[in-house]
């Protein structure tokens, strides 16, 4: 049967129910739901990546394969499964609306979806201290060379060259000296510009969310 012809029986018999969604389905809506509300607080501050995984861009894509999936499975419409997942989302708010420990509920529902979302949309890759310091370094000179010293060149500025410090306290505790460590950062540098020029890519999908993490204060980045 051709897709148009499908399309046409449908309209001829608009009471056909959808089809049923599955335990797997059930429970993806529910992940879904409860990633865009993580999302939703990082996005304006409320929780940071020390809390939980930042989850923004990849929650965003799972929801779409997520979406796209039970429109084909299930015949439901796209309006349909979007009224799903609000449906879902208020559920889940309103489980954690009148519970002693709310935090609870939402570590627990983190638990369980974030094994389907790296699955779905593995994490991007995290770079190491010199990777950073050579992407920082360069995020300096375009804003630099686009509005001169702004406060966004003053602030690139100041990351890179605390990330360059690290880097080098790391290369050097590593056995290096200080011309290998010019030598590792410059090629790594150089490597970088090539990949935002398009002619590499293996840099192009790094994390760069972790720089900002590695660049805090030392208490926060012991652990790394």
């Amino acid at each position: 049967m051709s897709f148009l012809f499908a399309l046409a029986l449908a309209a001829q018999n608009p009471a056909v129910a959808p089809a049923a969604l599955s335990d797997r389905q059930q429970l993806e809506l529910r992940c879904v739901a409860a990633l865009a509300i993580i999302a939703s607080e990082q996005e304006r501050g409320a929780i940071s990546s020390d809390d939980y995984p930042r989850v923004v861009e990849r929650g965003r894509t799972w929801m779409g394969l997520v979406g796209e999936a039970i429109v084909k499975d299930t015949g439901r419409s796209q309006e349909q499964v979007r009224d799903l997942i609000i449906a879902e989302v208020a559920r889940h708010q309103a489980s954690v609306r009148d519970v002693a420990e709310p935090a609870e509920v939402v570590d627990s529902e983190m638990l369980r979806c974030m094994p389907l979302l790296d699955a779905a949309v593995p994490p991007t890759p995290k770079p190491d201290l010199v990777q950073c310091a050579a992407m920082l370094q360069l995020a300096y000179d375009e804003v630099y060379g686009r509005e001169g010293l702004s406060s966004t060149a003053k602030d690139l500025k100041t990351l890179a060259f605390v990330l360059d410090s690290r880097a080098r306290e790391a290369l050097m505790a590593d056995g290096r000296s200080g011309a290998e460590s010019d030598i590792i950062l410059e090629t790594t540098r150089e490597k970088m510009l090539a990949d935002a020029s398009g002619e590499r890519q293996e840099n192009s999908d790094l994390d760069y969310d972790h720089c900002f993490t590695l660049a805090a204060p030392e208490s926060k980045t012991q652990e790394h």
